[in-house]
């Protein structure tokens, strides 16, 4: 049996639409079990309230505590200044004792974006977030070009070699498109295919 977390932070709702066909496609693989979660909400209920958040949110909030209950953690989260969410920063920062003991060493990480514009940062948040899975010792997986979606001047779209992505617009007007989706769903596969084989 192969333990796949999809673990993710969002505000509006299209990291965790990007979550579930992620998650779809981790559950297409023989043996695996997915579990959906998010981290908790940081901000203060009448500010994320006021910002017009999305606060039916059904999947439960994960504790850092169980991370290593998994054999692979596929991180979501929406795009701040380059970087990931402070919610999803302020959960990673909690795995102070994980990294301290090797819980996490070995195990298959990979993450999933969204920004508000083409060119917001969706791989330098990638990027950035990979760091912290390589100081866990983490095993790090992209969108490879297999996943020929990511490729095209076709139509407007998200999608990199880093993990797959969505544009919401400056408004969040803008929903995951069917193929951004058919891209979280391949990335969700594709993790859990390599995650089944190590743990084999």
């Amino acid at each position: 049996m192969t333990r796949v977390l999809v673990l993710y932070h969002s505000v509006y709702g299209h990291v965790e639409t990007m979550a579930a066909a992620v998650a779809d496609g981790a559950c297409t693989v023989d043996g695996a079990t997915v579990s959906l979660k998010r981290v908790p909400e940081t901000m203060p209920p009448e500010a994320f309230a006021a910002i017009g958040g999305k606060a039916d949110q059904p999947a439960p909030v994960a504790d850092p505590a169980e991370l290593p209950e998994y054999d692979a953690i596929i991180f979501g989260t929406g795009t701040r200044f380059g970087n990931m969410s402070g919610q999803m920063r302020t959960f990673l920062d909690q795995t102070g004792g994980l990294w301290a003991s090797g819980a996490l060493v070995g195990k298959v990480g990979s993450v999933f974006v969204s920004t508000a514009t083409q060119h917001g940062g969706q791989e330098s948040t990638a990027l950035s977030f990979h760091t912290t899975l390589l100081h866990h010792g983490m095993l790090v997986v992209g969108l490879p070009y297999s996943e020929q979606r990511q490729i095209g001047f076709d139509e407007v779209k998200g999608g990199s070699p880093y993990g797959a992505s969505t544009i919401t617009g400056l408004k969040g007007e803008r929903l995951p498109s069917d193929v951004e989706l058919d891209m979280a769903r391949f990335q969700g596969r594709h993790v859990t295919q390599i995650a089944a084989r190590l743990t084999a």
